[in-house]
């Protein structure tokens, strides 16, 4: 039996590949070609994609009770599609949200005229767990703090896309984006032949020339390296692929040292190399032991001196994180209308916050309707679910915002939409976000679409892999060619 489109259901959300049992227009040759297949050969396919996944060694880490284990990345085989059309808007949105969310922090870190003019509450950075004194007076190279983001974005059963919230300190799951297309390409050429795919494979590239745009020295080969905590890391088969990929070092924080002339070398057989630009993907606060964690063995003793003097480049900033909160989220369209004069391209979930005793009264008056998030954690950590809570966890979490009500904020329950997904041996309906990547420097790059995560189980809208969801490859079709 193959695929019937009439009688998949997609329950009353928008669903990306299907409208009435019919295919939306940059569907069509996908869900034909998906209809035109044996289940014994779709099922082989999703084979292929995972024995192609065990060979190139795609792998991501669960932590689970106090270990880590590797596993095979999860993807599904049927792609989520965008039509051009839509994406290039959605793509000037995200473009015009990077620019305001930097102006913001180079201003925080600043006069604070957002403050001065009562648009953004200077009590919120009092709270801030990831704002840093230790960044007030600096200005990085562009003004541009947050060099590398990466915005989850919704869509509501409407058909709008909401941005859901912007990562700025270090994103993840730019190279899952990357192997993702390169699964596909393996196990389904034929689709790519015949269809206005745009490509993603530039990103690589495009990171590279963003971060040696930064660097102190001007040249064209700047010495560029990656920082990792290391293998045990959940990320790092990214912090790999992407040095691999940029040629440029992997490094620990024990391979860096700063020299008595202020700059960063790099240890090596030959001696010392002058490092230009790191590419950081470790927190603030594990660093520099001489400001941040006196502890911390990770990162490398006088980096922020080197830093504020202006002898080497940190992507993404310390500091950055100031905005990666889901408190300063909600005036996100305040500040692109205070900065650019403009209206928001992309919008946002409606936020309350708890730390406002009105909308606290209201959050409380509405659990089981509302979604509950603290406003630093990240990965589906740590949430309340309303709809699909206990009175015990209801309970639980009034308490929690009565406490501390400046660390949570609240949203609608959104009817996230759908994706048609390989489910044991049959498609069914998913949830789906997506999750872009923006670089910024003198230039902003969007990526061609991003990471279309996926939740596995049924009716779940938790997509974080580490809880269970999987991915799709993310294909941006122009049907004008």
């Amino acid at each position: 039996m193959t695929i019937n489109w009439k009688e998949y259901q997609s329950d009353g959300f928008f669903d990306e590949l299907v409208e009435n049992g019919k295919a939306r227009p940059a569907a069509t040759e996908l869900c034909k070609y998906l209809a035109s297949l044996s289940d014994a050969e779709l099922l082989e396919h999703r084979d292929a994609a995972e024995l192609a996944i065990l060979v190139m060694g795609i792998t991501f880490t669960v932590y689970s009770e106090g270990s880590n284990i590797d596993r095979a990345w999860p993807l599904d085989i049927i792609p989520r599609i965008i039509p051009k059309q839509e994406w290039d808007r959605t793509e000037q949105g995200l473009v015009q949200r990077l620019t305001a969310l930097n102006m913001f922090i180079n201003d925080i870190y600043g006069e604070q005229k957002i403050v001065k003019d009562k648009i953004f509450p200077l009590d919120i950075l009092a709270n801030s767990k990831n704002f840093r004194e230790q960044c007030v007076g600096i200005t990085p190279p562009f003004g541009v703090w947050s060099n590398i983001c990466g915005s989850d974005l919704v869509r509501d059963k409407d058909g709008t896309l909401y941005v859901l919230e912007d990562n700025l300190r270090v994103p993840s799951g730019v190279s899952y984006m990357l192997e993702n297309r390169s699964v596909m390409k393996r196990i389904l050429p034929e689709l790519f032949e015949n269809q206005n795919i745009e490509p993603v494979d530039a990103y690589p590239s495009k990171l590279f020339d963003m971060l040696a745009s930064i660097s102190p020295r001007p040249m064209d080969y700047p010495q560029v390296v990656v920082l990792t905590p290391g293998i045990y890391n959940s990320a790092y088969f990214e912090h790999s692929y992407l040095a691999r990929n940029m040629g440029a070092e992997l490094v620990e924080g024990s391979d860096l040292v700063v020299g008595e002339d202020d700059c960063v070398y790099m240890r090596n057989i030959e001696g010392l190399k002058r490092v230009d630009v790191i590419y950081r993907r470790i927190d603030d606060l594990f660093l520099d032991p001489e400001v941040f964690l006196p502890d911390s063995t990770l990162g490398v003793p006088g980096i922020m001196r080197v830093w504020r003097k202006g002898n080497v480049a940190l992507a993404n900033a310390p500091g950055a994180g100031v905005a990666d909160d889901k408190v300063v989220y909600s005036y996100v369209p305040d500040m692109i209308k205070y900065y650019l004069g403009e209206d928001p391209i992309i919008p946002n979930v409606e936020t309350y916050r708890c730390m406002d005793k009105k909308q606290r009264e209201y959050v409380l008056a509405n659990l089981d309707k509302l979604v509950v998030k603290p406003v630093n954690e990240s990965g589906g950590y740590g949430m309340l679910v309303g709809p699909h809570s206990t009175a015990k966890e209801r309970k639980l979490f009034e308490e929690l915002i009565e406490k501390d009500p400046r660390n949570y904020i609240a949203q609608p329950t959104l009817t996230l939409s759908t994706g048609p997904s390989i489910c044991d041996n049959h498609v069914e309906p998913r949830h789906l976000d997506l999750r872009p990547f923006i670089l910024q420097s003198d230039t902003t790059y969007v990526t061609t679409g991003g990471l279309t995560r996926v939740a596995l189980r049924k009716g779940s809208l938790v997509v974080n892999s580490s809880q269970g969801g999987g991915s799709k490859d993310t294909w941006i079709i122009d049907l004008n060619h």
